[in-house]
């Protein structure tokens, strides 16, 4: 069984019905630590502020269990958007301390004038997949929705699977053995991303 956790922030109903429309029907909506912990797969939705996805996060005292599942039974997990950035260490977005799953940092997009980029970042945009992954199997360019003011800068660059530009080459889509994390929205990108999804339920 697949679990959206529903941490008070986030598209929920949109990424369910994704995975309804690819024909996985074994996916809930939850906060119940009990469902969660029989979980065989943990998707971290998000949208919004870092510091808010934290303090709801620490507010639903589900850190331990998910840390206990993800780092300890090595439960697949998928962060999204905002989900992603979580996984990270900190971000420049706020003062709290993320999850800390992946060996990265979440930072302020600061495009060059020149380029007259406005932030956030939002529409559809290529997406490069770099390294060999069971979440995105395809080597080629692949073109997804994003919608962030925000990006994960990877500490250590093997964790980084994907990259798009805006202005710079930032890391989009990352992977540390059984956690997963992209900052365009599956949910949002229609065949490209229900192969993510189609993907991630199949780990």
């Amino acid at each position: 069984m697949i679990v959206i956790v529903d941490y008070g922030i986030g598209n929920l109903a949109s990424v369910l019905n994704m995975f309804k429309k690819i024909g996985v029907k074994d996916v809930i909506i939850s906060s119940n630590k009990e469902e969660i912990r029989t979980a065989s797969k943990i998707l971290l939705p998000g949208v919004g502020a870092f510091d808010k996805g934290m303090e709801n996060l620490e507010r639903s005292e589900l850190i331990p269990l998910l840390n206990e599942k993800v780092l300890v039974e090595k439960t697949p997990v998928l962060g999204i958007c905002l989900g992603m950035q979580l996984l990270t260490k900190k971000s420049e977005e706020g003062v709290k301390e993320g999850l800390g799953w992946i060996d990265a940092e979440t930072v302020k997009f600061d495009p060059d004038p020149s380029l007259k980029l406005k932030v956030p970042n939002m529409g559809w945009a290529y997406v490069d997949v770099k390294r060999e992954n069971k979440l995105l199997n395809s080597t080629g360019k692949n073109r997804f929705y994003f919608v962030h003011s925000y990006y994960v800068k990877c500490l250590d660059h093997q964790q980084s699977i994907a990259t798009s530009n805006f202005g710079i080459d930032f890391t989009c889509a990352v992977n540390k053995e059984n956690i997963y994390g992209t900052q365009f929205h599956p949910e949002k990108s229609l065949k490209f991303g229900m192969a993510v999804l189609e993907n991630f339920s199949k780990l």
